[in-house]
């Protein structure tokens, strides 16, 4: 008999790291003392809290368990356990919305990086998936076009998709850091940043998130005709980084001359006084997208 229950002990050891985990993080001390009115959360010191966070992701890492760490935004947390009928007050019911948040928040993994390295990382994740709900969102309500009945939304994700394929595949070799910025809209202006490294084959690789929220801020400049712009840095091996830039005009990317890119990144943007140019930095006109290899516009 104690054979069989050392054996059983022995397999749910076994199962246990079978079981991945979620804990949801209070990154700054804003949202750690809105918890604080809760009594059954009984950490009093926001570093303290982080530290001992820490030490339990690297105690899980260490048993060979994997841990998702999600944001725990205190607001949304009380409005989640007034919809579900749960008392806020309790620890039942801060898990069930960790729950909640791993299959629906922005989450980052713990790879037994510092906490200093995953809390902007979360948050950067935060505000991606922000982006990419309120782009939709605004995407979606475009309707119909009222001479063809297209989806205007769907229209313009097709062409932003295109022209980003496009940029990526007219780039010279190197790693790629792309930026869109749209202004223009009810909110601050949107900006979305797109990393890229290239396979062994040459072949781009990209985030899907990432490329999902950068493709969808790219398509609402277009679709609403809003100001905006693209610029592209890449960066290769023995050589100076190249700069690349293009405007959004109409329903497409107008290429920016090296003047213009050299302008745009050595003038100060509040106070347009000139800033010291880079070293090992060259300011270029683009390549050519080729007109006829992109997705056509929607023009009615």
């Amino acid at each position: 008999m104690a054979h069989t229950d050392q054996t059983d002990q022995t397999m749910r050891r076994v199962l246990r790291r079978e079981i991945a985990g979620t804990i949801g993080l209070l990154t700054d001390e804003h949202d750690f003392r809105a918890m604080r009115r809760y009594r059954s959360f009984t950490f009093h010191d926001h570093t303290a809290y982080l530290r001992q966070v820490e030490s339990l992701l690297r105690a899980r890492a260490a048993q060979g368990t994997h841990t998702t760490v999600a944001l725990f935004d205190p607001d949304e947390y009380a409005d989640f356990c007034t919809a579900a009928g749960l008392d806020a007050d309790a620890s039942a019911s801060r898990a069930r919305f960790t729950a909640e948040l791993a299959t629906h928040g922005p989450t980052v993994p713990y790879a037994g990086q510092p906490l200093t390295d995953l809390l902007p990382a979360l948050v950067d994740e935060a505000v991606r998936q922000a982006t990419w709900e309120y782009t939709s969102t605004l995407l979606a309500r475009l309707g119909n076009c009222a001479t063809c009945g297209e989806d205007l939304g769907r229209a313009a994700f097709t062409r932003a998709s295109g022209l980003l394929r496009r940029v990526l595949e007219t780039a010279p070799p190197g790693s790629r850091h792309l930026v869109c910025s749209v202004s223009g809209h009810p909110q601050e202006t949107l900006v979305s940043v797109l990393l890229v490294d290239e396979e062994t084959d040459g072949t781009p690789h990209i985030d899907e998130a990432e490329g999902l929220e950068f493709t969808s801020v790219l398509a609402l400049g277009l679709a609403t005709h809003s100001p905006g712009g693209l610029v592209m840095r890449i960066s290769a091996p023995g050589g100076p980084d190249r700069i690349h830039g293009w405007s959004l005009r109409g329903y497409g990317l107008e290429p920016l001359t090296a003047a213009q890119v050299f302008d745009a990144y050595c003038t100060d943007a509040e106070s347009g006084d000139l800033i010291s140019p880079e070293s090992n930095v060259d300011y270029c006109a683009p390549p050519d997208l080729g007109a006829d290899r992109l997705p056509p516009g929607h023009h009615h």
